[in-house]
């Protein structure tokens, strides 16, 4: 063998393992972030901790029910709103942004999807809670709407990109209308990519406390009413974790593995769909 050749194998081999080791890496700080919470807050998890409210200061016991159907009802809301507006942007500028104002919209949505989420909620703040007169979950929902459309359109675009112009043609040759084509042909086909980006779109928000902080505020007491005030698990966890109360300490590590669960189901949901178009593909 000859020195060049043994070089290569040497330098192919170190590469190799040090991306091994990077990779070993990434997946062991989700590892121990998950099993931190688990030993924190997995014995703090009973039926009482999903169907009780908070109970006032300094008192053992309750449970974050008002914080979960919060989350529940902000986190949908959001995805009603934020949803059709990505989608619909993404599906225009993979179909018909070639021009200026495509380009136009994809340098607004990587803008957007660099800027902080705080300053997302102080732009809700602004427009949203100063002019209706009070906070609301309405209010929360429009500020977690606002950080989904700019990722969803431009990973809804790419998906779409990456159907077949075969597919585009065929249609068209049939005497399908343009638009007829994008929506009953292209995004049937890049249904489920679309719909990982989706999932993907609302495990990002579904953890986000500071655009709430202005907008949805918090309450410790149970509602359903979008017009008022509403309760959420990161909301929770903040105003738990920065308490005095050793109890609300244990409740704030018991409510994070809760939002870290929902987080990971969500991802799982997501590769789950990747991996239905991959075998759809084959």
């Amino acid at each position: 063998m000859s020195a060049r050749r043994l070089r290569r194998r040497v330098v192919s081999g170190l590469m190799t393992g040090l991306v091994a080791g990077l990779c070993i890496v990434a997946v062991l700080a989700l590892v121990l972030i998950l099993g931190h919470l688990v030993a924190k807050g997995a014995s703090s998890l009973d039926w009482n901790f999903f169907v009780r409210n908070p109970v006032p200061a300094g008192q053992a016991g309750g449970g974050v029910a008002n914080a979960i159907v919060g989350t529940v009802i902000i986190v949908g809301v959001a995805a009603l709103i934020g949803l059709p507006i990505g989608i619909g942007t993404g599906l225009y500028l993979a179909e018909y942004g070639s021009g200026r104002l495509g380009w136009v919209v994809r340098f607004v949505a990587d803008v957007l999807n660099g800027t902080p989420s705080i300053v997302v909620g102080i732009f809700a703040w602004t427009w949203l809670v100063k002019p209706m007169g009070g906070f609301s979950a309405l209010a929360g929902s429009v500020a977690l709407a606002a950080l989904m459309v700019p990722m969803l359109a431009r990973t809804t675009e790419e998906m779409v990109r990456l159907v077949p112009h075969s597919l585009r043609e065929a249609a068209l040759a049939l005497g399908y209308p343009r638009w007829r084509t994008s929506l009953r042909i292209i995004a049937r086909t890049a249904l489920a990519g679309i719909v990982t980006g989706c999932l993907v779109g609302i495990a990002r928000i579904a953890g986000e406390t500071a655009p709430l902080l202005f907008t949805a505020l918090g309450n410790l007491n149970f509602t359903t009413n979008v017009l008022q005030p509403m309760q959420t698990l990161s909301l929770q966890i903040f105003v738990y974790a920065t308490g005095p109360f050793d109890e609300w300490h244990r409740l704030a590590w018991a409510a994070a593995l809760v939002l870290m669960g929902l987080v990971l189901l969500l991802a799982l949901a997501a590769r789950a769909a990747v991996r239905q178009r991959h075998g759809a593909a084959r």
